[in-house]
């Protein structure tokens, strides 16, 4: 899995607290300076200030104003699991690779096994994993060599069916039926702060999949480079406490 910043709006903060103070000021703040804008804030200098004003409004649940400042990521080679999963966000813009038009007739079908177009689940390879909803302990070494044996026949088996059915006319969009659905597609993602907020609080919780968390905390990786303060609030005080973020 890879994630990359593809696009997000410039000094965020200062828009989260210019949409916040509209709200409270009989001034015009698109007609006013930003250090106007929050002259009644408390603190030292104009960070202090968007701290103190960040804060409150997280705190308080006034979570609107995150909804103006947008971010567009491009994230690579996630499951079609881990994408059913996230596309089920419906405030969040989506472009998903399609496997109508890009065909996977070049692969070799014996680089699957080593991690070529399918993700491979850690349970298939590692005997101390454990996943959520596990209904056994422990297992020994010869029945996890047995798991990734049957996993990396299954889907070596299945790209090599997928390009079969190609060769034979079938067209990409019904070929791939037989392909897994850990099959990696590539995604191109939009949402706003509030929502990206809201997708940590569901899909970086500890019961969350292995996958689609280890998305999530990559989103939030970058997320704190872009909005500092209001994501190492989020990281401190509201993570992991489902905090209904959702509009």
């Amino acid at each position: 899995m890879e994630v990359t910043l593809l696009e997000a709006t410039s000094d965020p903060e200062e828009l989260v607290c210019k949409a916040a103070r509209n709200d409270y000021s009989g001034e015009f703040v698109g007609g006013q300076p930003f250090d106007a804008t929050m002259e009644t804030v408390e603190g030292a200098d104009m960070e202090e200030k968007k701290e103190t004003l960040i804060g409150h409004l997280l705190e308080h649940g006034h979570f609107g104003p995150f909804e103006h400042p947008q971010i567009t990521f491009a994230v690579k080679g996630v499951s079609r699991s881990c994408m059913a999963q996230i596309t089920r966000h419906r405030h969040v813009s989506f472009d998903v690779q399609s496997m109508r038009y890009v065909a996977f007739d070049d692969i070799d079908p014996a680089k699957v096994r080593e991690g070529e177009l399918v993700v491979t689940p850690p349970s298939a390879t590692d005997p101390d994993w454990v996943g959520r909803n596990q209904k056994t302990g422990d297992i020994d070494e010869e029945t996890v060599e047995r798991r990734t044996e049957v996993f990396n026949d299954t889907i070596e088996h299945a790209v090599e069916s997928y390009q079969e059915l190609l060769d034979l006319g079938m067209p990409p969009e019904d070929a791939r039926f037989v392909l897994p659905i850990g099959t990696k597609v590539n995604i191109v993602m939009s949402m706003n702060a509030r929502m990206l907020m809201h997708v940590a609080d569901m899909r970086a919780a500890a019961d969350a999949q292995w996958e689609i968390r280890n998305l999530t905390e990559d989103l939030l990786d970058i997320a704190a480079d872009w909005c500092p303060i209001t994501f190492a609030h989020y990281e401190e005080h509201m993570k992991n406490r489902k905090n209904r973020l959702a509009p």
